[in-house]
C-alpha cells in the first residue's frame, strides 16, 4: 500500500471554504470537496493539468457544489460515503469505513466514518495529511446539524488517536475565529496570543492557517479536551462527563 505524503495545494471558494488539490502522478491531481468548479477549473487550466478524483466528505452544498461541473469536464472518479450517497452526486465508489483507495502508484487514502455534523460524514487520511471536512477544523469543530454530542464526541476522539505529526486539512478557514473563541474562554492567555499572532503573521502573508499538525488541535482544541479536568474547572462547571463538556462548549460556540 503506497504511504507517500502527498503534496497538496489549497484552492479557495467563496469566503473561507478550502478545496484541497492533491498532487497526484502524470501532472494530475484530486480535489477534496469541490463545492465550486470555477477555482477548481482555474487551479488546473493554469497547471495544464487533469482531474482524476474528487473525495468528498459531506453532502452539504458548499462541499459538493463543482462536483457534477467537474465530472462533466474531467470524467473524474467521484467517491464518497455509501451511507449518505442517496444526498451525494452520483458515485463512483461509495466507501465504508476503513476502505482503503490507490489514488495512483505513490498515494493511498483510508477512509474514517465520523458522524457528527452529519449522519454520514466521512474523512480521508492520505500518508501524513488528514482531509477533515467539517467534522474538526482549526482549534474548533462542524456544528452538530444531525448527530449527537456524544456521536461527535466519539468521532472527534478517533481524529485525536491519530499521530501528532499528522497535518489538518480542514475544509473550512475558520481557525482565527476559533482562537477568538478560545481566548474569550481564556482571556490574555499568552500561548494563544502567540499562536494567534504566528497565524495572523501567516495569513498577512497571504497564506492560510491550515495545514498546521494535530498535536497543536490536541492541546489547544477545547473540544478535542473535554475529558481534561482544567477545561471544566475553567468553565466553572461540576460535570465530569466528557460528552456533557463538549455539549457546553458546542453550545458556547454556537452563541460565541
Amino acid at each position: 500500500m503506497p504511504q507517500t505524503n502527498p503534496c497538496v495545494e489549497p484552492v479557495l471558494a467563496g469566503k473561507d471554504n478550502l478545496i484541497w488539490m492533491i498532487a497526484l502522478s502524470t501532472n494530475r491531481w484530486a480535489a477534496v470537496d469541490p463545492g465550486e468548479a470555477a477555482p477548481v477549473m482555474a487551479f488546473l487550466d493554469s497547471r495544464a493539468a487533469s482531474l482524476s478524483h474528487i473525495l468528498i466528505t459531506h453532502h452539504h452544498a458548499d462541499h459538493i457544489g463543482g462536483v457534477e461541473s467537474l465530472r462533466q469536464r474531467y470524467g473524474a472518479v467521484v467517491i464518497g460515503a455509501h451511507a449518505d450517497q442517496a444526498r451525494l452526486p452520483k458515485l463512483d465508489r461509495a466507501v465504508l469505513d476503513g476502505d482503503h483507495l490507490i489514488l495512483d502508484d505513490q498515494l493511498a487514502a483510508s477512509v474514517l466514518e465520523v458522524p457528527g455534523h452529519t449522519l454520514g460524514h466521512v474523512v480521508y487520511r492520505i500518508g501524513d495529511a488528514l482531509f477533515s471536512g467539517d467534522t474538526l477544523f482549526g482549534f474548533g469543530c462542524g456544528r452538530l446539524f444531525e448527530g449527537t454530542p456524544a456521536m461527535m464526541w466519539h468521532s472527534l476522539m478517533r481524529l485525536r488517536a491519530l499521530p501528532d505529526e499528522t497535518r489538518l486539512f480542514a475544509g473550512h478557514e475558520y481557525t482565527l475565529l476559533n482562537l477568538d473563541f478560545l481566548l474569550s474562554l481564556q482571556p490574555g492567555d499568552p500561548d494563544l496570543l502567540a499562536l494567534r499572532a504566528g497565524f495572523i503573521t501567516r495569513t498577512d502573508a497571504g497564506g492560510y492557517t491550515l495545514p498546521h499538525p494535530l498535536s497543536l488541535e490536541k492541546r489547544f482544541n477545547p473540544f478535542l479536551r473535554a475529558d481534561q479536568p482544567d477545561l471544566a474547572a475553567r468553565l466553572h462547571l461540576s460535570e465530569t462527563d466528557p460528552v456533557a463538556i463538549f455539549a457546553q462548549v458546542r453550545s458556547l460556540r454556537n452563541s460565541y
